[in-house]
């Protein structure tokens, strides 16, 4: 087929798709109501027959003027029947003609037959209709996407306060044609090709549906060669499977499907489409597209013979079906450009109908309800009114779909005694219960019921058996020791008293029965049988929250009926959609945050799509290198290659190609050195120069230059730095010797890093041979992290091309100022905005409107922000919260409206520094920007800026890390000092180890005066619309060989508890008791023995029920990470001690940790920190603070960073001694003893020589440093962490032992 026929086959295929009618969208807003006769006109009731439903056409005033129902009416309704299916894409509405009655609120309600009916809902979930302020007033709504019905039913919410309802409506639209098949479930339609088998690269597959069955095959076709092709529906959603390939796949291997959709079981069109071009596949179902590629390795689809549509017929065996059947209808059904329901009407040879086909949609419509409240819906039916006996047996069914995990389904009050079954939801499974003289019997059917499909259940006794049946699986039964007899009305979902257990049933039933005869639910909403409360009828109102899944990043979706969660586990991500990383996004973020060398996950886009990866992070040197090895990092020895069959080897990073290029990128430079090693095998040809071997860049592009930053130049490192052995080559192995070469280089040309394959071809001759060696990509730097702006002008901005509208969006970035407010970031659409500001001088203010009015989200801090230091931001927004952090302070969160999930659009220019109105800009230094993992290049657009220079002055505005370990660089007039209250180190630096030697009776208590959270910040507590995370970071390191031991506990007044202790057999344990009446939850992340005299670090991070821990032990050079998740989530409510070291109050611990706080700890303990509180900071340098309690001998000592150096001494040592053993051996110790003598007495003399010299500098250094704080006058925040260094009373006296 030519292109110009796939695109005339696609464009009939579309319009086909929009619709068989003469109107689209330009014309199809004619008015539908105001020629409508009187019966189409009805209502739940009517106030008087002036007020009657016929009098509600818009602009008239016949009767009173309008349609209001009568005052007692529960559930109000106005129904208008169009006479036949129209397309409607708007509405509008009146109050009653020179009234006080007009509805300002409804929902839209939309149906084929006048019996199952669907709510509207735009496309941002919005489910309410804005209505009147007065009566005369005419307010239209325009529908975001038409709709295809005859019948339309107005349901008022609210209305004029001061009046009562009244309405007068209009509908507008165009009339609409279709082509229709209805499918009995035992029949189907077959399209056969002109030809044997019909091979096609593209395809466009249109069509509508309705169903009221879950499962059922709408289209087929497969070939002999393994292509198929299938759209099923399966458990209400759609499955799509599609194979191109050349063999015919094994049975073994299951089909992968794409799955679509949810809920399409709902009687309701719904409507798909299709188009394929070779192996790249859009899937659309209700405007909800899926991109993806198809499995196999050729272009095109070759079926055989046929497509069936409606079923998979068994070959040779009409009306046989290897699957079950759809039943239900299709609408415009399109192949490829080609009607298949005209063919089939029209009874064409290419179609062929198996069973009955009829051509109009004869649907049977099932009326359900919607219980609408968890506390309050409920349904009553009498019995006897559905002829039950007196006395005797009795039966229920019922049809029910919900996605809550807990609800009462079904109370019956029983007798003779007082008796009662319940039938109700827990933790998803059905339970029957029977409650009879004090005692319960209790059957569970193992079935999971809270997936959203219709479930049917049978409630009935016979023979003195009460038997339950869920979707006619096997029955479960409890025995009866005397029959039976009902003693009142059957309580659906939930009970009118409150005598049944909560909560109530949230979802939707039908087919309600009742000893056999079905239940008219119509006669409920009339009031002639039964009652009710919070009940919709004939609609079910149940929907999807999951589909499209808006957790990112593979995050798992599950929902009850109002809301919907993520479960981030295994991600890498956290928050509410699992948007945030939990990652830092470079080495360099991680050495500032106090890390070591080590492996660590690094995010390069952070909440980007990229995701994570692993590297190695060296912080040995002043530059932070990152380090990514890959596959083949030993050398290779190539023996036998030719230019036709070359030597290949592909290189693997353990990285995708965008994380590399991020990671490069974002990199101030990156290296990588390749070595080759030859004898008689060259890199160039010397005849031509043409590359013989050569490697390919990360894009897979071809090159062959061998060392330099220069790309493209032919030639070796030797060449460029004029060494090669032979002046007359390029390289050394282009010399062809007989004898081995080396050509070794490093590139450095980042466009072009990481070499992702290498190639070599000469060593096809006799002799020849080579051996290369490419080494990791080691970069270091990360521009984005140092990347700033200053603004000194009020009006000046920067500006960024605006993001596209998305459901998540997250902005952060450092600031420094001396301003008391200004505009930091601005970006607007239409309606829509986000605003970060500093609102004052210690707040900081995010604001945002996502079509539902604006919204204010502040922090204050405790301390001015506009101290010209840096002070860091984060703002998120999506469909489940908003959220603001500001420094270490509480982040501040605001939950989103559950129905309201509105993406941000936003049309403006991104504006950074200023506003639109060039009012309230900043003044002051910005760095670091990201917004949804990009990073902005402030630096380079403030180049071209008036008002806006590149960078930030300062001494702390560079890369270079002045402060260590969290440290805070606070800005002088004449320098810098550093801030480590936020650290767990001391020193001027923030890099001297803070640590304390215990003994089993030591313990050192932190008492809190007030809850944590309040201590924390007390004004977070004003605003009651939003709250803060349960979550704990601390941290520490030990040292000691005792087991069990105490390290580290919180207790509350609420007989919480957190501990971390060393086991009998030595291992790390954590326990978390957060609730009283559930066992604590145990971790242990480590089985192996750390009760060894060496030195161990800890972390502990929990998010919400999240616990993340990592353990550096001392032998082994990089963080063992683990993940836990906590069996409930809760926050620690009322702190009351921090204790390290043996615990005197048992009663609130469980036995083994009773234990090891009774024998408390022996060893050292250093760099304690509980969040943002360093523990041994805090006791050291304020002693005699009231809220610190010390018991039992505490010594500052160094011990540990001692434990560091011993043992890399011991092990040299022990080092050295071996080897000299190995090489002197027994004939040489007389030798060896005379000159260990020597060397002995040379040692104890240089020893004390040294002593006594640190000894003397010490003592003078102590004396300058007392000069330079008087002359000074240091405010008392920073002398305390200086001064912590210099200890005192017995501190002091112990620090005289190292100089003995």
């Amino acid at each position: 087929m030519t292109r110009l026929a796939h695109m005339l086959a696609f464009c009939m295929t579309f319009c086909a798709f929009r619709g068989a009618s003469a109107a689209n969208n330009y014309n199809c807003n004619g008015p539908l109501v105001s020629a409508l006769p009187r019966s189409s006109f009805q209502s739940s009731s009517q106030s008087s027959v002036s007020y009657a439903a016929h009098h509600a056409k818009l602009h008239r005033t016949d009767g009173a003027g309008g349609w209001s129902p009568m005052a007692s009416d529960k559930e109000p309704w106005l129904q208008l029947d169009l006479r036949e299916q129209m397309e409607v894409t708007a509405v509008a509405t009146q109050g009653c003609y020179d009234s006080w009655d007009w509805v300002s609120t409804y929902l839209l309600l939309y149906s084929d037959t006048g019996r199952a009916w669907r709510r509207y809902r735009y496309d941002d979930g919005t489910e309410t209709f804005v209505g009147n302020i007065n009566s005369e007033g005419v307010i239209q709504n325009k529908l975001s996407h038409s709709i295809r019905a005859r019948f339309l039913r107005f349901v008022p919410l609210d209305w004029n306060p001061s009046g009562w309802m009244g309405l007068r409506v209009e509908v507008y639209g165009c009339s609409y044609k279709s082509h229709v098949a209805d499918f009995d479930g035992r029949s189907s339609l077959l399209y056969r090709f002109n030809q044997k088998s019909m091979s096609t690269v593209k395809d466009v597959i249109s069509l509508l549906f309705k169903s009221q069955q879950a499962n059922g095959v709408l289209l087929h076709g497969e070939g002999q060669r393994g292509d198929y092709i299938t759209l099923e529906l399966h458990r209400g959603k759609l499955d799509f499977y599609l194979n191109l390939d050349d063999s015919r796949p094994s049975l073994s291997v299951p089909r992968i499907a794409v799955t679509v959709g949810s809920l399409l079981d709902d009687q309701h069109w719904h409507a798909v489409h299709v188009e394929r071009f070779n192996k790249h596949v859009n899937l659309t179902v209700d405007a909800h597209t899926h991109h993806f590629q198809t499995q196999g390795e050729a272009y095109s689809l070759e079926v055989d013979y046929e497509l069936s549509f409606g079923g998979i017929p068994l070959p040779g065996k009409p009306g046989t079906f290897l699957r079950k059947n759809f039943h239900g209808c299709m609408e415009n059904l399109y192949y490829n450009g080609i009607n298949i329901i005209d063919l089939a009407k029209r009874r064409k040879p290419q179609i062929h109908s198996v069973g009955n086909v009829t051509f109009s949609c004869s649907q049977p419509q099932l009326a359900a309800c919607t219980f609408l409240s968890a506390n309050s819906s409920f349904l009553t039916l009498p019995s006897v009114a559905a002829g039950a006996p007196a006395m005797g047996d009795f039966s229920a069914r019922f049809h029910f779909r919900t996605w809550n995990t807990a609800g009462l389904l079904l109370s019956a009050p029983l007798g003779p005694r007082p008796q009662r079954a319940q039938l109700h939801i827990h933790n998803g499974r059905l339970q029957l219960t029977l409650y009879a003289s004090g005692h319960k019997s209790e059957v569970s059917p193992d079935y999971t019921v809270n997936d959203g499909l219709w479930h049917s259940v049978s409630l009935e006794t016979s023979n003195f058996l009460i038997r339950l049946t869920v979707d006619r699986e096997l029955p479960s039964e409890i025995e009866l020791s005397a029959a039976l007899k009902l003693r009142g009305n059957f309580y659906f979902g939930g009970c009118p008293t409150g005598d049944c257990p909560s909560p109530a049933f949230q979802g939707c039933m039908q087919l309600i029965s009742i000893n056999g005869q079905q239940m008219n639910l119509s006669h409920v909403q009339q009031g002639m049988l039964g009652n009710f409360n919070h009940l919709h009828f004939d609609t079910c109102g149940i929907m999807d929250r999951c589909v499209p899944n808006k957790c990112e990043h593979g995050g798992l979706c599950s929902q009850t009926w109002h809301t919907f969660s993520c479960d981030c586990s295994g991600t890498g991500y956290s928050g509410a959609t699992c948007h945030s990383s939990i990652y830092e996004s470079s080495c360099e973020s991680y050495k500032l945050n106090g890390g070591s060398s080590g492996f660590y996950s690094i995010d390069p886009d952070g909440s980007g799509p990229l995701g994570a990866t692993q590297v190695y992070c060296n912080m040995t040197e002043e530059k932070v290198w990152t380090v990514l090895a890959h596959n083949s990092t030993a050398p290779v020895r190539v023996q036998a290659s030719l230019l036709q069959r070359p030597h290949i080897m592909v290189l693997d990073y353990g990285a995708s190609s965008e994380q590399l290029h991020t990671i490069v990128s974002r990199s101030e430079q990156c290296q990588q050195e390749v070595a080759y090693n030859c004898k008689r095998s060259r890199l160039f040809n010397t005849k031509d120069g043409s590359p013989m071997s050569w490697w390919l860049d990360r894009r897979g592009e071809r090159r062959s230059y061998w060392g330099g930053f220069l790309p493209g130049i032919q030639q070796c490192s030797c060449s460029l730095e004029e060494n090669c052995v032979d002046m007359n080559y390029f390289c050394n192995c282009d010399a062809d010797a007989d004898i081995w070469a080396n050509d070794t280089g490093v590139l450095s040309y980042k466009d072009h890093l990481p070499v992702s394959q290498i190639v070599i071809g000469d060593i096809g001759r006799a002799g020849s041979q080579a051996i290369y060696h490419i080494g990791s990509l080691r970069c270091y730097g990360d521009r984005s992290m140092w990347n700033a702006a200053t603004f000194y002008q009020e009006s000046s901005y920067l500006y960024f091309p605006t993001s596209p509208a998305e459901l998540a969006l997250d902005i952060s970035f450092y600031f420094k100022t001396s301003a008391p407010s200004g505009v930091f970031v601005e970006n607007l659409g239409l309606k829509d905005f986000v605003r970060v500001e500093l609102s004052s001088p210690s707040t900081v203010s995010f604001s945002f409107d996502v079509g539902s009015g604006a919204v204010v989200l502040s922090i204050k801090s405790h301390m001015l922000l506009n101290d010209r230091q840096w002070h860091y931001i984060k703002a998120e927004h999506n469909v489940k919260e908003a959220s603001l952090q500001v420094d270490q302070l509480p982040a501040r969160f605001l939950s989103a409206p559950a129905d309201r999930q509105l993406p941000l659009k936003l049309s403006s220019q991104l504006f950074v520094g200023g506003t639109t109105s060039l009012q309230r800009g900043f003044l002051g230094c910005m760095r670091s920007l990201m917004m949804n993992g990009r990073s902005l290049d402030l630096e380079e657009r403030a180049k071209v800026t008036p008002g806006v220079s590149a960078g930030c002055p300062g001494y702390c505005s560079g890369s270079s890390s002045l402060c260590h370990n969290r440290g805070r660089c606070i800005e002088k007039s004449n320098g810098y000092t550093c801030d480590c209250s936020q650290s767990a180190y001391a020193g001027t630096s923030c890099n001297q180890e803070v640590s304390v030697s215990f003994d089993r009776e030591s313990s050192l208590t932190y008492t809190h005066q007030e809850p944590f959270s309040v201590m924390l910040n007390k004004s977070l507590q004003a605003e009651s619309s939003s709250s803060s995370r349960a979550r704990e970071d601390f941290s520490f390191s030990f040292i000691t060989s005792q087991s069990p031991a105490m390290l580290f506990s919180v207790s509350t007044l609420s007989r919480q508890y957190i501990a971390v202790i060393v086991a009998r057999n030595g291992s790390l344990q954590i326990w978390y008791h957060l609730q009283a009446d559930r066992k604590p939850d145990v971790f242990c992340p480590t089985t192996t023995n750390l009760a060894d005299g060496r030195s161990h670090r800890v972390r502990i991070q929990r998010v919400e029920e999240k616990i993340y821990v990592k353990v550096r032990q001392a032998q082994v050079d990089q963080d063992i990470p683990r993940k836990y998740t906590l069996s409930f989530d809760g926050e620690l409510v009322l702190i009351r001690t921090l204790t390290l070291g043996k615990v005197t109050r048992l009663d609130a611990f469980y036995e083994e940790v009773a234990e090891a706080a009774a024998e408390g700890f022996v060893g050292c303990l250093s760099l304690v920190q509980f969040n943002n509180m360093a523990l041994l900071k805090a006791v050291l340098t304020n002693p005699g603070r009231s809220l610190v309690t010390v018991r039992g001998p505490l010594v500052q000592s160094n011990c540990g960073a001692l434990a560091d150096s011993s043992s890399r001494s011991l092990q040299d040592q022990t080092m050295t001694t071996n080897n000299g053993k190995k090489k002197h051996g027994r004939d040489t110790q007389n030798d060896v003893a005379v000159i260990a003598g020597v060397v002995t007495a040379v040692a104890f003399i240089s020893a004390c020589a040294l002593a006594a010299t640190t000894r003397l500098l010490y003592q003078r250094r102590q004396a300058h440093r007392d000069v330079v704080v008087k002359q000074e006058g240091t405010p008392a925040v920073y002398m305390d962490y200086r001064t912590e260094t210099q200890p005192r009373g017995s501190v002091r006296e112990n620090m005289k032992e190292y100089y003995i």
